[in-house]
């Protein structure tokens, strides 16, 4: 009976869905527009046109969209007000869900973090649009986008050959030197080590000395921290010493284009090994396993940690103290450090929805976004804001110079506090012409060109590969099990030891979760990839 129930909400939802815009299921390129023709206008507008968003905001960030300047500018520029409804972000993804069932459906859904999945089963349901004749045809700054890079546009394309929605862009270097190719850096406390007069540690065993140094010299010290499957605060980084090492997806790609998952490859077993020495020691933070990002950087800001895995150093109390640790070598006297899966790209960062009555107008709209000094904005932040601090200065020759971010301001905070986010693309080529990097950023690219990328061994990382929903359902249901199962025997591991003598039983669960079948999707999709790419 329960699941009988289930199956009926779930048709409802979907009869709700259809009947906002009257039941067009599995429209394919289905369009809100009239039979009119439409022809491109000139912004601004002769006459205001309101259109109406969905879309979220910090907590700590005004929920006013249209009291910050770069939105007000935009409205100023075009004529185009926008009546947003802004969700706080931890309640974005249920509202935004449950905003997609009723008929009175938003114009546009903005910011939107849509999925793969989720796009697929909008578009099949005729909730959103497809967009890829209003992009050729009404949207010059994002087609060149798309023209000149045609990867991106191929990683936009759904399976069936229609794009659904509006991307997110922003490169900061490119393939082993971009700055997402390893998520969190092993950063350590340089003024410890002048101090104790000791040297940078260059193998695992020269860093368990200096972490066991710190312990002795700084009794309420915390030689090492990190959280445990914490994405770029987890300790992956510091297993690129040992096999292929792990990354927070797991999933890894070898120089021969072969996938294979980080935590079924026994190259790995050596360093579990060594991390839990560690943590027998006494040399590895007890909260590893429980604390969350907040209590991890609260730790930070105290000074405590001897080494400490994050994004950046910005959340110790004094960031100069703290350098980035160079990669490890192994025990065959060569370096690795692992890629991760990542790049400067999100699929569904806007979409327009089968209600919209003027698609052809708000994709012209959507379109500014992707003007190289409006994506500056949108990404970062703006200028001429007499409330708040800024991000940029408007140079006289009409292009964005970063400001230093002041004194105990966050720059994540500061940024999300005064830019639009949603749709946008910076690509490399923009920097210095439109826009400058900013600071962080420029620190973080120079750690990863010197440290890091000369002794990334993999020449390809895991694309953001466009499944068909059956085979991304599939996925997703093996992950669901099998992700976590992995995850808990890593930490286990750490904490308990016994690896070695676990690890058959544990390959053995792994297939029995599929893991076999989930390889060979993921290396279906990833030839699909190189096929496409040529």
């Amino acid at each position: 009976m329960k699941k009988r129930f289930v199956q009926i909400i779930a048709l409802l939802l979907v009869v709700a869905s259809l009947a906002a815009c009257g039941g067009k299921a599995d429209s394919g390129n289905a369009s809100a527009s009239s039979n009119e023709p439409y022809t491109p206008v000139s912004f601004p507008l002769a006459e205001q046109v309101t259109l109406t968003a969905l879309t979220h905001a910090p907590s700590f960030a005004s929920g006013e969209f249209n009291d910050r300047p770069i939105v007000q500018r935009m409205e100023e520029s075009t004529n185009v007000h926008i009546d947003w409804t802004v969700y706080v972000d931890d309640q974005f993804g249920e509202k935004k869900q449950l905003a997609m069932t009723k008929q009175d459906l938003p114009d546009m859904v903005f910011d939107a973090q849509m999925s793969q999945y989720d796009l697929l089963r909008y578009s099949k349901d005729g909730t959103i649009i497809a967009v890829e004749d209003l992009i050729d045809n009404y949207m010059p700054n994002l087609k060149k986008v798309l023209d000149d890079n045609p990867e991106y546009r191929s990683l936009i394309t759904a399976p069936d050959g229609h794009i659904y929605s509006f991307p997110w862009i922003e490169e900061l270097g490119s393939g082993k030197d971009a700055i997402q190719a390893i998520g969190g850096i092993p950063f350590i406390n340089q003024k410890w080590l002048t101090e104790l007069g000791l040297e940078m540690p260059t193998t695992p065993d020269e860093l368990t000395e200096v972490l066991r140094a710190f312990k002795a010299a700084y009794p309420d010290c915390l030689p090492l921290s990190f959280v445990m499957n914490g994405g770029n605060e987890d300790v992956g980084v510091l297993l690129s010493a040992f096999g292929y090492g792990d990354n927070p997806d797991h999933y890894i790609v070898t120089n021969e284009k072969k996938v294979i998952y980080a935590l079924a490859d026994e190259g790995i077993i050596p360093g579990l090994e060594w991390l839990h020495s560690l943590y027998a020691e006494g040399l590895i933070d007890p909260e590893v396993f429980t604390h969350d990002f907040n209590t991890f950087v609260s730790k930070a800001a105290s000074n405590r940690y001897g080494l400490f895995v994050a994004w950046d150093n910005a959340s110790a109390g004094t960031p100069d103290d703290y350098v980035a640790l160079p990669a490890l070598m192994n025990a065959d006297g060569e370096y690795n450090i692992t890629r991760q899966n990542a790049m400067g790209f999100e699929i569904g960062r806007c979409v327009i929805t089968c209600t919209n009555e003027n698609p052809e107008l708000t994709a012209q709209w959507i379109d500014q976004m992707y003007n190289p000094v409006q994506s500056a904005q949108n990404n970062w932040g703006t200028y001429g804001d007499t409330a708040q601090d800024n991000v940029f200065e408007m140079t006289a020759e009409g292009t964005l110079k970063h400001l230093p971010i002041p004194a105990g301001v966050v720059p994540y905070e500061l940024r999300m506090k005064t830019n639009m986010g949603g749709p946008l693309a910076i690509l490399d080529e923009y920097y210095g012409v439109y826009t400058t990097k900013p600071d962080d950023a420029m620190l973080r690219l120079d750690v990863m060109k010197d440290l890091y990328a000369p002794y990334m061994q993999c020449e390809y990382n895991y694309p953001p590969v466009f499944f068909d929903i059956d085979t991304t359902n599939r996925i997703t249901q093996i992950e669901t099990d099998l992700k976590p199962y992995a995850e808990a025997q890593k930490a286990s591991w750490i904490m308990n030891g016994n690896v070695e003598a676990e690890w058959d039983a544990y390959i053995e669960h792994l297939n029995q979760l599929n893991l076999q079948e989930l390889l060979e999707l993921k290396q279906a999709g990833l030839d699909t990839y190189f096929a496409n790419m040529g």
